[in-house]
């Protein structure tokens, strides 16, 4: 068993899918069941013995300062965070891996799953039996995963956090570096790196109950878990838009997000539930505008 050093929350992306929420507060900041996302993994990892914390932040950062004089926690700023894809978090807190976990802010754990000790590197999963689109892994007899493939059923797959024991950390930023200036691993997730290193880089499965760990890629499903945003989407957009077309917060549904070629998001489509009528939303403008019927 080795002590754990540190937590490592990411927090710098934009989480553009969570629209329109994720426009008007970075979504690590919103509020379920009546606690902040990241603040409930903050006191998850604290209750755990977990003294040092740190958070990447990058999408509008300075909303996250106050995390520093209410929890302690150290705030390392990704400059990177549009340009490359979350390898560039890592990157930016390669001083603070050791033995570390490494989170995502947006994950709600239903139980604590922190632990001031771990006995090996591992990723967190749960199992489907039904078909998921989610990256779906399978081990070795000594229980290390050996392969990881987008989609499959009787499945774990990959879900919230990870823990690095100190030479799996040292062995990743060596690969990761000698990668990193080369075009194509901008995009790259960081574990689309470690994918790629399953013979070096050592993880175990650490398998989970179902609906242990839960990530709300969208309004529609966080609602299906907090009732509440089905009547009150916390939305200053989606408010005004009820008013404008005077229909209550719950009858807008199935938001998606529009991007523009350059991949920022630039609005959102959805449907009113009662109606079946399409409307795009263009945040620059604020104009709506119906779509389809």
């Amino acid at each position: 068993m080795v002590k754990v050093d540190n937590a490592i929350i990411m927090a710098a992306g934009t989480s553009s899918r969570f629209a329109p929420l994720s426009y008007e507060l970075p979504k690590a900041l919103i509020t379920v069941k009546g606690e902040v996302l990241i603040e409930r993994q903050i006191k998850q990892l604290k209750v755990a013995g977990i003294k040092q914390i740190v958070v990447v932040t990058g999408y509008k950062a300075e909303k996250f300062a106050y995390l520093a004089e209410k929890f302690g926690v150290v705030l390392v700023h990704n400059p990177d965070y549009l340009t490359r894809n979350n390898n560039s978090s890592i990157n930016a807190v390669r001083d603070y891996l050791h033995n570390s976990y490494v989170c995502s802010a947006d994950n709600y754990f239903v139980t604590n799953p922190f632990e001031p000790e771990v006995d090996d590197s591992y990723y967190a999963a749960e199992y489907s039996e039904e078909y998921t689109k989610e990256w779906c892994l399978t081990e070795d007899a000594a229980g290390y995963i050996d392969s990881v493939k987008i989609g499959s059923s009787q499945a774990w797959y990959m879900i919230g956090h990870t823990f690095w024991s100190n030479d799996f950390s040292q062995k990743f930023l060596a690969i990761m570096d000698s990668i990193y200036d080369q075009p194509t691993t901008a995009d790259m997730l960081w574990e689309d790196i470690y994918i790629q290193h399953l013979d070096v880089l050592k993880m175990k499965i650490r398998k989970y109950p179902p609906q242990t760990i839960l990530e709300f890629d969208t309004l529609d499903e966080l609602r299906q878990f907090d009732h509440s945003y089905v009547t009150d989407t916390r939305s200053t957009i989606l408010k005004a838009i009820a008013r404008k077309l005077s229909i209550p917060e719950s009858e807008i549904v199935k938001i998606k997000t529009l991007k523009s070629v350059t991949n920022e998001a630039i609005g959102f489509t959805f449907l009113v539930k009662q109606t079946g009528r399409q409307y795009q939303y263009l945040y620059g403008t604020q104009e709506l505008t119906v779509t389809g019927d």
